[in-house]
């Protein structure tokens, strides 16, 4: 569906653009109308693919975004910040402070200057071990009872603290903005990120091929193998929330984007070979110690805010989804050679 923008403000910068989440809004957005440029690194891998049949306005490097920004903030419709470190295994503390947290925070202050919507990618991992529950409150001492597990879910739990404690006390502020805290996103866009993969995307090459795939044993006897749980949401649910902020300039607050259903990994390697039409043939291993110590049996957002907020729109069912991704994406692509 197309969407109408006023001229004089066409322009939609998308930073992590060429990214897994960030790319499929480039590319709907493009598809919407905007003129958009996309901030990211491309550096020598693949991830330049994931951007290369959007007709974008521009691309710029992620060190340029603030003079972007300065320049061009009269005609931007908004920012859709989703530039970040998104390992959860990086341990350079640094690295996440610049990218993570110091960028986030220049990008509010600006916006607030320019008077610029800013959507933002928040983190389920916010949440930790998930002790606390998976509620998206904004009060402060809801946030601060959030332990998370990594830098990764520190960095972004200490901008959603920022954040509302500069609107608790009334400092300046963009007219809009959304903190999402997206929970186990997979889809097409993903091929570049290594370890960060999807599950999806890792043992699709197994399944297709008819043979085992792989997934943790469960070391918490209240979970069976593979019965450690998660929300997994389909990557083109994501962009829906972000085009419908876009089109809700009303709309302001830390919000989850997850299915509200978790589901277990068992079922999503079943949903793989299902889509595959085989068979499933699944082998348990062991997990590593190191991510014992630090492991989430079960995610589940509690999406009823984002629903009270407005978003009425319906999300894709494991099953449908990871049908969708396999017989869409990954098998064309696998024919394509």
């Amino acid at each position: 569906m197309t969407r109408s923008v006023a001229l004089s403000r066409d322009l939609l910068l998308v930073t992590g653009g060429a990214g897994f989440i960030g790319s499929n809004i480039a590319r709907a957005a493009a598809e919407d109308g905007y003129r958009v440029v996309v901030a990211d690194w491309l550096e020598d891998g693949p991830k330049w693919r994931n951007i290369s049949d959007i007709p974008l306005h521009d691309v710029i490097r992620p060190e340029t975004i603030n003079d972007f920004v300065e320049k061009e903030g009269g005609r931007l419709a908004a920012v859709v910040h989703m530039g970040a470190i998104s390992a959860t295994t990086e341990r350079d503390a640094d690295k996440i402070v610049a990218r993570n947290i110091r960028a986030t925070l220049d990008l509010w202050d600006l916006c607030a200057q320019k008077a610029l919507g800013l959507i933002f990618a928040s983190s389920a991992a916010t949440y930790g071990d998930g002790t606390s529950g998976f509620r998206d409150s904004e009060a402060g001492a809801d946030l601060a009872a959030l332990a998370p597990l990594n830098p990764y879910g520190w960095s972004k739990l200490f901008v959603d603290r920022r954040i509302m404690a500069d609107i608790a006390e009334g400092r300046p502020r963009p007219p809009q903005f959304a903190g999402l805290r997206f929970f186990n996103v997979y889809g097409p866009g993903e091929a570049h990120k290594g370890d960060m993969r999807s599950v999806v995307h890792k043992i699709y090459p197994n399944a297709e091929a008819g043979e085992s795939v792989t997934l943790f044993k469960s070391h918490d006897p209240r979970y069976t193998d593979g019965g450690q749980l998660r929300d997994f949401v389909y990557v083109g649910d994501c962009v829906e929330v972000v085009r419908w902020l876009l089109e809700s300039p009303d709309v302001s607050g830390i919000f989850n984007v997850g299915t509200g259903e978790a589901r277990s990994f068992a079922d999503l390697a079943t949903a793989v070979f299902t889509a595959l039409g085989k068979e499933p043939n699944i082998t348990y291993v062991d997990m590593p110690e190191s991510l014992q110590k630090a492991y989430q049996y079960f995610t589940q957002a509690d999406v009823s805010k984002l629903r009270a907020a407005g978003f009425t729109r319906p999300f894709t069912s494991l099953e449908d989804g990871v049908s969708a991704y396999v017989n869409r994406h990954l098998k064309p692509r696998n024919t394509a050679g």
